[in-house]
Order: C-alpha cells, then sequence, then structure tokens
C-alpha cells in the first residue's frame, strides 16, 4: 500500500471523530483559559496604555509559570494516557494522585517567587517605572492562582486520558464567567465596591481560580469518579520507582516547557527595548495569539492522548500513520484559524479603546505578522505536543526547542532590536524564525520513528 493509502486507512472516520470529540472541549477550554488574559488587556485597555503594558508583562510572566506547571503534569499525562489505553484503572488513578502533589510543590514555589521579587521580574521587561510599579501590584496578588492552576491541569490531565476532557472544560467556563463578572465589579468598582483597576483584576483572578477549584473537585469526589483519589492512592503512588518514573518524563519536558515559555517572555523584554509603544501592541496581540492558536492546542493535545492510547495498546502500525495525518490536520486548521484572523482583526483591535493612533497601526502590522505565525506554528506544535512526546520523546522535543528559540530566534531578534535599530513590526517577525527550525526537525524525527515506545513497560 503507498503511504497515502495507508494514512486514510489507519487514520479513518473512526479515528477523525474520536480526535475531535477529545479536542473540542480541550479547544473551548484552552480559550477559556486565554480569554482570562485577554478581559483583563480589554477591561484595562480603558485605563491607559501604561495599564495594558503592565499587565501584559505581568500575564507573561504567570504565563511562564503556568507552561512550567504544565510541564510538570506532562509526566502525568503520558503515564495515565497509556495506562488507560492499557486498561489499568488503578494505574489511572494513582498517576493522577502523583500529577497533583508534585505540581503542588512546584506551584508553591513559585507564589513564594513573585511575592518576594515582583518588581525585579517587572524589570527584566522594561525600565518605565510606573509600568513596573503597576505590574508588581498585580503580580503579587495574582501569584496565589498558580495554586488554582496546579489543581485544574493535574485533574484535566486524567480527564483527557479517559476521554473526558468535557469534565474540566465545563468548569472552566465556571471560572471564566465569575473572572469576567469579578473583574467588571472590581476594576470599575460597582455595587458599592471601589474601584482597584489593576489590583481588582488580580484578586478577580485569585478568587475566580478558587471558584473553579471547588467547583471541580466538588463534583469529582461527590460522583466517586475514577481520578477522585484517596490517601491510600497517595500512599501508593509515594514510592521511589513511581516518583522516579514520573520526574524523568516531566522534568525534562518542565525543562523545555520553562525554557520556551521564558523565551516567550525574553521576546517581551526584546520588544521593550522599542518603546512602551511596541511593548504594549505585543500585550494586544498576546490574549489574541492565544486564542487563534486554541484550536491547534486542541487537535495537539487530543492526538496526544490518542497516540498515547496506541503506544499503550502496542498498536505500532496505526499510530505512525495517524501521527502524520494529525500533522496534516493541524496545518489545514492553522489556514482557516489565519483567515479568520485577518478577517476580525479591525473589529479585535476596536476593542482596545486606549490604544493611540500609532500604537493601532503597529498593532494592525502585528496582525498580519501573527496570521503568518500560525501557520508557522501547525507543524511544529502537532510533532512535538502531540506526536513526539506521546511516545515520552521528551529530551529531544527540549534539544530542538532550546536550540531553536535561544540559540537561533532570540540572540537574531535581540541583535536586530539592540545593535541594528529596527522597527516593532520587524522585530516581530523575527520572532518566528524558530518556527521555521523547528519544521525540519520535527519532520525528521517523526520520520525516524524513534519516538514510537510503549512507556508503561520501558
Amino acid at each position: 500500500m503507498t503511504f497515502f493509502s495507508q494514512l486514510l486507512f489507519h487514520a479513518d472516520k473512526s479515528f477523525l471523530r474520536r480526535l475531535f470529540v477529545i479536542a473540542l472541549p480541550i479547544t473551548l477550554q484552552s480559550m477559556m483559559f486565554s480569554s482570562r488574559s485577554l478581559v483583563d488587556v480589554l477591561m484595562l485597555g480603558q485605563l491607559g496604555e501604561a495599564e495594558i503594558a503592565a499587565v501584559g508583562v505581568a500575564a507573561r510572566a504567570t504565563f511562564v509559570t503556568t507552561i512550567m506547571l504544565l510541564g510538570v503534569t506532562t509526566g502525568g499525562a503520558l503515564l495515565t494516557a497509556q495506562y488507560w489505553g492499557a486498561g489499568n484503572h488503578v494505574g489511572v488513578r494513582q498517576s493522577t494522585s502523583l500529577t497533583w502533589m508534585i505540581s503542588m510543590v512546584f506551584a508553591t514555589l513559585t507564589v513564594a517567587m513573585f511575592v518576594l521579587f515582583p518588581e525585579a521580574i517587572m524589570r527584566l521587561a522594561t525600565t518605565s517605572e510606573e509600568v513596573i510599579r503597576l505590574g508588581a501590584d498585580y503580580l503579587v496578588i495574582s501569584s496565589v492562582s498558580m495554586l488554582a492552576v496546579a489543581c485544574v491541569a493535574s485533574m484535566a490531565v486524567g480527564l483527557r486520558a479517559m476521554h473526558q476532557p468535557g469534565l474540566s472544560t465545563f468548569f472552566s467556563g465556571i471560572g471564566i464567567l465569575s473572572n469576567i463578572v469579578l473583574n467588571w465589579v472590581l476594576i470599575f468598582g460597582k455595587f458599592g465596591f471601589p474601584a482597584m483597576g489593576i489590583k481588582g483584576a488580580a484578586i478577580a483572578t485569585v478568587i475566580s481560580g478558587a471558584i473553579e477549584v471547588t467547583c471541580l473537585f466538588s463534583f469529582l469526589w461527590a460522583r466517586k469518579h475514577l481520578i477522585a483519589f484517596g490517601l491510600e492512592d497517595i500512599h501508593a503512588s509515594l514510592t521511589w520507582e513511581k516518583i522516579t518514573r514520573f520526574l524523568k518524563l516531566s522534568l525534562p519536558t518542565t525543562f523545555n516547557f520553562l525554557a520556551w515559555a521564558g523565551g516567550l517572555f525574553a521576546y517581551h523584554a526584546i520588544m521593550g527595548q522599542t518603546g512602551v509603544q511596541g511593548l504594549a501592541a505585543l500585550s494586544v496581540m498576546t490574549p489574541v495569539e492565544s486564542i487563534a492558536l486554541a484550536m491547534m492546542i486542541g487537535s495537539s493535545n487530543a492526538a496526544a492522548v490518542l497516540v498515547g492510547n496506541q503506544l499503550g495498546a502496542k498498536n505500532f502500525d496505526s499510530v505512525y500513520y495517524q501521527a502524520w495525518a494529525t500533522v496534516i490536520l493541524n496545518v489545514l486548521i492553522s489556514m482557516f484559524v489565519a483567515g479568520v484572523l485577518l478577517l476580525t482583526s479591525q473589529p479585535i483591535l476596536n476593542a482596545f479603546s486606549a490604544l493611540t493612533d500609532d500604537t493601532r497601526k503597529l498593532a494592525e502590522q502585528f496582525m498580519v505578522i501573527l496570521a503568518v505565525g500560525v501557520v508557522l506554528r501547525s507543524v511544529p506544535m502537532m510533532a512535538i505536543v502531540g506526536v513526539l512526546r506521546a511516545g515520552g520523546d521528551v529530551k529531544y522535543c527540549l534539544y530542538q526547542d532550546l536550540f531553536a528559540q535561544w540559540v537561533i530566534s532570540i540572540p537574531l531578534a535581540a541583535y536586530a532590536a539592540t545593535q541594528l535599530g529596527f522597527e516593532p513590526q520587524w522585530i516581530y517577525l523575527l520572532f518566528l524564525t524558530e518556527e521555521v527550525v523547528k519544521w525540519g526537525l520535527s519532520l525528521r524525527r517523526i520520520v525516524s520513528k524513534k519516538w514510537m515506545r510503549n512507556l508503561i513497560e520501558d
């Protein structure tokens, strides 16, 4: 059989239907997660460009730690998906409990860092004292929400592995709705509350996170769900062998995610060298970009579940062609999203009423570059998040990201900003060079088949 006939045979309607069933709730959850920072930027954007820049930098800093926590939970996601594929329900529950414990330890460390060094973190990206002051106020309060992120993320990976991502998505919906209402009340001072501005946005983030966690955990334990672990599961999972196996998968991915997200913060710092206008425009792009990538994030995470299930069940013949099908599908999705982004760019930017005319023009150029970036990110995202990591190929993903971002893209953009005096739109375009590098490296690795491993036996 030819490659394409194999592709059609293994990636049949049943496979695609399962992919979309898992991907849709993850997509919605990703959009809702991204909309939290978008709501903050939109509402604070009514106050001024300093507030937009401050919350943009602060939100990017908390995003770095959020991504780190997602990296920590990846070890649990890989193991849980393969346990579920092998029909080991006890393994699913114990893996979830171990994921929750380790992620909470990391979350506590990040809260301490933000509370102790908020201004130092802000100074990494800007020299504006007003932006630093506003952003530090936001960081100290909103950092507590990292504990909620750890709780939700650790349970979400268990639900995804069981093909039940809709549950965590539903409760994320409760969280985002409460965040919108609380933002409106606390930022602008409604119902007798004082108008707290950026501090109000931070408080709303913490309270809405607490509401989401309380509702999710109450539901799972009241229903005695499979992943509603108990003390005996925690005790059983706390063995040196299980912790070591978990950390061998999680730590490279955690460092990988941390280095990648740290690179995104570095991009903010580089853009900060061009002035507050460039930083404000980039702060507008950040949540828009996150929502634009939501469909690809959903399909990539869904592919990771299905590929992990197949590897756990040792269906090696099918999984190779199904992996290629998901890569092609992500490219098609990215083209659709890029088109929508271009068509809706003006209404999106109209929502940011505090932008000056010059910053608005710059943001319009950024939107065009963002549309190109969405397509460029399609292949690396699916290859890394959806395929390679499902087989535990975490070290290769780490080395690839470090090379593409920290050796190629960041030095190139930094040199252009500080030495050549490039304008912000060209700096933003240079940020995409890492994706071009990843195309070749990712596709080559998929072809090699070295990522096709059964983790629960290895």
